[in-house]
């Protein structure tokens, strides 16, 4: 799981999960572009070594034009980690065209468009690309129907991806984290009532850290998993595996 001598850019990266990944990759070894809308997390990620960028993904145009930039600087782009996301929980009946259309351009169609242009710059390199999914793409709950079909929708795209890839030299695969610690989960399990049924969740009793995220992605991007193109990794602590009516409570 070395990444040393390659550049790895990574989509919202200024906080949660996006720095998770952006940390392990440093440590891995590797150069780290971290792109975000937001500039919150420009100290955090500067501090690990890694070169800020602000990048709206919902406007492609600056998205693609950023991806090629962070290329021309480093001079090299080895791992793309479509991570950028957001969510709605609303009840079904009064989601709005607004909310879905909100949800597929970051979720959907920020990945298409990421993994578009990593790839073209990959092509004859070679290159390995991790597109964020979730568990809500194969069991989820009432008020996150939009939400789910994005994730859903990544899995299928990156199954797709694999093949009109994998031949010419570069990997994709997605990444399927469960319940994680990221600045809202951790803030919710202050209360020890939520705190003891986040980790009622995971078969071990624990509820995953961004680290053990990024180590995952870290995992996805390096020669250790050069035979996985295609496939989806599912970081849930055993969650989805288990029938169990209390997981209805889940936000």
């Amino acid at each position: 799981m070395n990444l040393e001598s390659r550049h790895i850019i990574v989509t919202g990266a200024g906080a949660g999960i996006g720095l998770g990944v952006a940390r392990q990759c440093v440590a891995a070894g590797a150069t780290v572009t971290g792109m975000d809308w937001k500039t919150d997390g420009k100290d955090q990620l500067t501090r690990l070594g890694a070169h800020f960028m602000q990048v709206d993904v919902m406007k492609p145009e600056q998205f693609q034009e950023a991806v090629v930039t962070a290329h021309d600087r480093v001079g090299r782009l080895d791992g793309m980690v479509n991570n950028a996301g957001t969510t709605i929980k609303r009840d079904f009946l009064e989601m709005s065209v607004e909310d879905m259309d909100m949800l597929w351009e970051v979720n959907q169609r920020s990945v298409l468009v990421g993994t578009q242009a990593a790839a073209r710059l990959m092509v004859g390199k070679g290159g390995s690309i991790v597109n964020l999914a979730s568990v809500h793409a194969t069991t989820s709950n009432p008020g996150h129907e939009a939400y789910a079909g994005t994730k859903g929708a990544i899995k299928a795209m990156t199954r797709s991806m694999a093949w009109s890839l994998g031949p010419r030299g570069v990997r994709v695969n997605t990444l399927s984290p469960a319940m994680t610690q990221t600045e809202i989960v951790i803030d919710a399990m202050k209360d020890p009532e939520n705190a003891e049924t986040f980790r009622s969740w995971g078969a071990d009793h624990e509820v995953s850290t961004v680290d053990e995220i990024g180590a995952a992605a870290v995992f996805l991007l390096s020669n250790a998993a050069s035979a996985l193109n295609g496939t989806d990794l599912v970081a849930d602590r055993a969650m989805t595996a288990l029938l169990w009516p209390q997981l209805e409570k889940a936000g």
